[in-house]
């Protein structure tokens, strides 16, 4: 796996050694720089995931360099923390004013500025990940939380949830609806993990209208049962009267034909490894596609748990 790649820039030979033996110990790449000039040349260089950037810069100051990277559109997400004097408030106004994503103070704590540049990556992470609609986490994330659970060893559960009948809602009534019922789910699925599961419970969204939540195994059948009846309840806000008192809605299915099509549920597949040991997330992807599938054939608005062994 690639080591993330993190830039020092300080003109003191001692302090970038410093912070080069404090953070490679880690499993960080260190790279270095002198100046604003050299550090502006190196981050198109190396592509660093994340600057330490003095402030007293000789010539070119530190908020300066950071106001050069965020104005080029492909580096507004670098993040960066500035180093400033102790005491210097005026340096770390400047510092945030110029787009810095944090500051620390010198002489800084090795452990306080660890846990700031774990923290800073892992916010970055999750906000280029997040889906832009739900700012729910996204793919990567998600394949990094399964598995993480996956070489933990420990019990979990993998919900794989799927609106039916999203295609026609959204084709009859349009995005903008379609898109308020997509956040109306997430909210759900949040309230309901927030509610019934474990403070270390994940959720996600894969995109369109698929979500993954992950738990305990104790916990996903409440939580199944809770968000498929809430789904339910409140998708009906979202149908003209017409349609809800009929119960359906007519639109064209995917050969063009016009078919009655009923009101939309969510079907959730659930994998876990209390029946027999998972290895790969492509593995527990697969059985969630299966399970998921079966609950929709079944008639949509089910959940359906993986009880097989080996």
């Amino acid at each position: 796996m690639a080591r993330e790649r993190i830039l020092v820039v300080d003109d003191e030979p001692d302090i970038r050694d410093v912070l080069r033996l404090t953070l490679e110990p880690e499993g960080f790449q260190v790279y270095e720089a002198a100046t604003g000039e050299e550090a502006v040349q190196q981050v198109h260089k190396i592509g660093p995931h994340l600057v330490l950037l003095d402030f007293k810069l000789p010539r070119m100051l530190g908020p300066e360099v950071c106001k050069t990277l965020k104005q080029d559109v492909l580096l507004q997400h670098l993040p960066v923390i500035m180093l400033t004097s102790k005491g210097e408030v005026t340096d770390k106004v400047q510092g945030i004013n110029a787009g810095a994503d944090d500051y620390i103070t010198k002489p800084f704590n090795p452990d306080e500025l660890l846990a700031r540049v774990r923290m800073i990556l892992r916010r970055t992470a999750r906000a280029l990940d997040a889906n832009p609609l739900t700012k729910l986490p996204g793919n990567v994330s998600i394949l990094e939380e399964i598995q993480a659970h996956l070489e933990s060893g420990k019990p979990f559960a993998v919900c794989y949830a799927d609106l039916d009948q999203f295609k026609a809602l959204n084709d009859t009534y349009g995005f903008e609806r379609g898109d308020e019922i997509l956040k109306e789910t997430a909210r759900i699925l949040l309230i309901a993990m927030r509610e019934l599961g474990t403070p270390d419970d994940f959720l996600g969204h894969i995109g369109g209208d698929d979500f993954v939540l992950i738990t305990s195994p104790a916990a996903a059948e409440p939580i199944c049962k809770r968000v498929i009846g809430d789904v339910a309840e409140a998708a009906l806000r979202f149908y003209d009267e017409p349609d809800r008192r009929r119960g359906y809605i007519q639109a064209k299915d995917r050969d063009g034909k016009m078919r009655n099509f009923p009101l939309l549920t969510l079907s959730i597949g659930v994998v876990t490894n209390e029946q027999r040991p998972l290895k790969h997330v492509a593995e527990v992807a697969q059985l969630g596609a299966e399970l998921k599938h079966w609950a929709k054939l079944q008639g949509g608005g089910r959940w359906i748990k993986d009880r097989r062994g080996e």
